[in-house]
């Protein structure tokens, strides 16, 4: 099936041309399974004491409808042909639904993470660690309202729907799936921006790593970072963008590869597969960095203000240096504990 645009929306998709026989429906219930545990599991091992942010609402919202996807799908598989308040559902069911949720899937990126970056960019400073019951109620409304959008445009738009009945029908052993030209442009951005970050600062950050021993605090392995700027010309925010990239590649190093190793074969990967939970907290770990760094200057040293992200620990930053005083860190070194 050729490529389908949804005029009516912010984003575009093209087709991955993964062509799946509906005999092998059980390994997309597989693959779907498998989805949903790494989900769950991203959501339970991260930090439990972090604001309430729109990205957390929607990361939960995603795992709870994939794990709806996944129910549905299962009852459909192990049932095959069924009907159910009037309608008759039966093996092309999986598939068009699992196209639906590709679709809707590939136009939510924009606005997610627009979303979510203002949201961190003018709450970063604030030190209080459980907002406003108004602020929750808030992500709730804009969370539902995303979603809405996203299955209203997919599903009103008559040339998307009508190509799907049609090709699921007439083509039943074919089932193409979709990829997001969104996550796409969105995973060279952050790519090229972290590349070029770590090309202007490189030889900073090699020396704090050259510079990083482990010793033992209070039982605890952790690491001291001794570098010192050797330009004592060195601006707070030209500092503060190294320390940001060592943490950010501390804990994301992995998946900013695999990201490059992605672009660089120019994979095709399904957009029911591109939008997860890992993915969106390895963008809202990349959003919470650029945060801090366009508000460095209103950041208060305080133990909340560190509380923003459920995987990084961003209080190694700041900590060596002193907002009203933009001068290099002090001698003493730099201690980031290892939870």
């Amino acid at each position: 099936m050729a490529a389908t645009l949804c005029e009516n929306c912010s984003g575009q998709y093209h087709s991955s041309y993964v062509h799946q026989p509906l005999e092998i429906s059980c390994m997309l219930l597989l693959i779907i399974l498998g989805k949903v545990f790494l989900d769950f599991f991203m959501l339970q091992v991260k930090q439990k004491n972090v604001k309430v942010s729109f990205m957390g609402y929607f990361c939960v919202s995603l795992a709870l409808l994939d794990f709806t996807l996944l129910m549905s799908i299962s009852f459909i598989f192990y049932f095959e042909d069924f009907a159910l308040w009037g309608m008759r559902f039966t093996k092309y069911h999986i598939c068009l639904f699992t196209q639906i949720i590709s679709l809707t899937y590939s136009i939510v990126h924009y606005p997610v993470y627009l979303v979510a970056g203002l949201d961190y960019y003018m709450t970063v400073a604030q030190t209080s660690q459980f907002p406003r019951r108004g602020h929750r109620i808030l992500y709730v409304l804009l969370v539902v309202v995303i979603w809405i959008s996203g299955f209203f445009c997919i599903l009103t738009a008559p040339p998307v729907y009508g190509e799907l009945e049609m090709q699921n029908r007439f083509s039943p052993y074919q089932c193409p799936l979709y990829a997001s030209l969104q996550s796409y442009s969105v995973s060279c951005a952050v790519v090229l921006l972290v590349g070029t970050a770590l090309l202007a600062c490189w030889r900073e950050v090699l020396s704090m790593l050259l510079s990083v021993r482990v010793i033992s605090f209070s039982s605890q392995p952790v690491l001291m970072f001794s570098y010192m700027s050797n330009n004592s010309g060195t601006s707070f925010k030209w500092q503060l963008l190294t320390r940001l990239l060592v943490c950010f590649l501390g804990t994301w190093a992995p998946f900013v590869l695999l990201q490059v190793i992605i672009l660089f074969l120019g994979a095709q990967i399904p957009a029911y597969m591109e939008m997860n939970v890992p993915w969106l907290y390895f963008i809202n770990s990349f959003l919470i960095a650029v945060a801090y760094w366009c508000r460095c200057q209103d950041v208060e040293l305080t133990e909340e203000t560190w509380a923003t992200d459920p995987f990084v620990s961003w209080k190694f930053c700041f900590m060596p240096f002193n907002n009203e005083n933009t001068e290099p860190a002090d001698k003493l070194g730099t201690v980031v504990v290892i939870c």
